[in-house]
């Protein structure tokens, strides 16, 4: 097995998959079951579902889609949407989730990832950070779906969210969201260098070379890609993928 983990990162919205470009324009691109299934036959080590809808409308996370998910996936995977409560992630846990990830509202309430932590352990916990680049290249971290900014800087935020409790950063560049243009290896390293705890690169995977670099040159631990896995040419029709185990262990290992 790979030291360095590479997971699928899939956008729910309702009942269905979408993928956005910079956070922006979200297209169906299939029917969460049965992408599950098609990563459960390619042997997938690891998958993420962050439902795009449910901070927007304040409402609970879709315990019955992550229900029937958690019944078809072979493997462990983490959700994260409309997260406000210990009594959500309770429910997502006995779901058979392995991960939580807090986005929005580890911003506005920081405390709470300190009482996730103690209430299921850091391990469990992932702070989810979303970050866009300003013209004068400074980083910015985005809540609510890219649509709040917060003035403060990236490292000092993650280092906060690390000294909060978080077991795991995933961290996702807006600006290369759906691009395929790769990963903004800059942005991962300023983060990497100021926490030990794994940090998950998330946001411009084009290909499996793109992983290499956000670890190698990034300090990436683990790397998440979406459009990559998803769309298949350069006219992105809709076709679920995976690189093979050789092709990762020729960039990775």
């Amino acid at each position: 097995m790979l030291s360095i983990r590479v997971m699928p990162c899939l956008l729910l919205r309702g009942w269905g998959l979408v993928k956005t470009v910079k956070f922006k324009n979200p297209t169906y691109v299939g029917d969460p079951i049965n992408t599950v299934r098609i990563y459960n036959e390619k042997e997938v080590d690891e998958l993420i579902f962050l439902d795009i809808t449910a901070t927007p409308r304040r409402s609970d996370p879709p315990y019955q889609v992550i229900s029937e998910i958690a019944s078809e996936c072979f493997m462990p995977f983490a959700y994260g949407g409309g997260i406000r409560s210990l009594d959500q992630m309770k429910n997502i846990f006995e779901l058979g989730v392995e991960k939580v990830a807090v986005n929005s509202y580890a911003a506005e309430n920081p405390a709470f990832v300190t009482q996730a932590a103690k209430a299921f352990g850091s391990q469990s916990i992932i702070v989810s950070i979303d970050a866009r680049k300003t013209l004068f290249g400074h980083y910015r971290v985005c809540t609510h779906g890219g649509t709040k900014e917060l003035k403060v800087d990236i490292a000092d935020y993650a280092k906060a969210m690390e000294a909060a409790g978080a077991g795991e950063i995933l961290l996702t560049s807006i600006d290369r969201d759906g691009t395929f243009e790769g990963y903004d290896v800059e942005l991962i390293r300023r983060v990497t260098s100021r926490v030990s705890i794994p940090v998950i690169a998330c946001g411009g995977a084009g290909k499996v070379e793109d992983f290499a670099e956000a670890v190698t040159e990034g300090g990436a631990s683990a790397v998440a890609a979406g459009s990559m896995v998803v769309y298949q040419g350069p006219h992105r029709a809709v076709l679920i993928n995976f690189p093979t185990s050789r092709q990762l262990r020729e960039v990775l290992d």
